[in-house]
């Protein structure tokens, strides 16, 4: 089966990306910096995914896609939609209509998510264990959503803002008729809260940018 992989991803503009972690930071410089370094991290980690086409969406604040290093099997698109659940669907459908068969959608806020979490959403998929997964994150919502056939209902009339996005779309699901399945819980980085725990995570080799970034910044606030 062909696989897709869609990654929401945002340009790196002081004051436009991470406001949250900006306030917890006391820096937007800061915060785009850690999230310029996610991003890089992200896209790093989805080219290992060697058998996917990735599906990059720009939320874009000038109308231009922008320039990124070129990147093995990959295409880039504007994300089209007023809230996310639009966003999310019209990508969905955008890639299922350019032949893949099984697509899964994260975004750039969980850096050193295992590629072995993405693979086994792929895998649940392509096997019939499931008609839709999701990927558990710790805040009440989740870090991927993956599907072999597009349902529009599982984007509509969701508070996306609140910790009860993950509930909410698997009773949704539920009564679309879709079996679905869970992967273990990650944790996003969207505050100084998070970061913490990012830092704190045991040795890895993944997120390599991210660290080096979280470091030097707390090191600056010691």
């Amino acid at each position: 089966m062909t696989r897709g992989l869609i990654i929401f991803a945002r340009e790196p503009l002081v004051g436009t990306v991470k406001t949250r972690l900006a306030q917890d930071l006391g820096s937007h410089r800061s915060a785009t910096d850690l999230y310029a370094a996610m991003l890089a991290d992200v896209l790093a980690a989805a080219v290992t995914l060697d058998d996917t086409r990735l599906l990059i969406f720009w939320a874009l604040e000038n109308g231009s896609v922008p320039s990124v290093p070129a990147l093995p099997r990959t295409a880039m698109f504007e994300q089209q939609g007023g809230d996310l659940g639009e966003r999310m669907a019209n990508a969905f459908e955008t890639a299922l209509a350019s032949g893949c068969e099984t697509c899964c959608i994260i975004g750039s806020d969980a850096p050193d998510l295992p590629p072995e979490y993405i693979r086994r959403a792929f895998d649940l998929l392509e096997q019939g264990e499931a008609e839709a997964v999701f990927g558990p994150a710790e805040d009440g919502g989740y870090y991927l959503l993956g599907l072999r056939r597009f349902q529009k209902r599982l984007f509509e009339e969701i508070a996306w803002s609140s910790s009860g996005v993950l509930q909410t779309s698997l009773e949704r699901a539920r009564l679309c008729g879709l079996g679905t399945a869970l992967l273990p819980p990650w944790r996003d980085i969207d505050t100084g809260e998070d970061l913490e725990a990012f830092l704190e995570r045991p040795a890895r080799d993944t997120a390599p940018r991210t660290l080096a970034v979280a470091r030097r910044l707390k090191g600056s606030a010691t």
